[in-house]
């Protein structure tokens, strides 16, 4: 294998990477947490959360295959395990399963979690001028920013 030359060199292709690595991470750990409560919410608004949720994790679980891809493109190993993301990730696992309420409450907070990710990681990769990664970012953050704002909506 040849060594990469895509403008953009290997101290800030690693720079990039790790706030990458983070956002995987922290994506990843969202997408568990919302298959969880997909698979377990109950009461009055179930079928409307069970859906929505849903359509959020499969959401997520694209997005962290972009973004291992996007890793993988600067010639940096993508983490994988749990133990990685534990480690990595910003948000927190939750114990038991919470009301629906808390539910929505939760992933609210982990949608805003993941916007603040996105802002550090966006600054390091405009840094490197790294435009890819740059505007996966980007996505990303409009993505988890309008999510936030759905969920919000459901607990004025």
């Amino acid at each position: 294998m040849s060594d990469i030359d895509i403008g953009i060199n290997q101290a800030d292709r690693e720079a990039v990477a790790q706030h990458l690595k983070k956002l995987l991470a922290d994506s990843y750990t969202l997408y568990l947490q919302t298959h969880n409560f997909h698979w377990n919410v109950t009461g009055p608004m179930f079928h409307q959360l069970h859906l929505m949720f849903e359509e959020h994790y499969t959401e997520l679980a694209v997005a962290v295959d972009d973004i291992a891809e996007r890793i993988r493109s600067l010639d940096i190993a993508a983490p994988g395990t749990y133990k990685a993301f534990a480690q990595l990730s910003s948000i927190k696992e939750v114990d038991g399963v919470p009301s629906a309420d808390d539910m929505v409450a939760i992933l609210t907070a982990g949608h805003e979690q993941v916007v603040k990710t996105c802002r550090a990681a966006l600054t390091v990769a405009q840094e490197a001028d790294d435009e890819s990664s740059a505007a996966l970012i980007s996505d990303r953050m409009r993505i988890h920013e309008k999510t936030a704002w759905m969920l919000r909506a459901l607990n004025p």
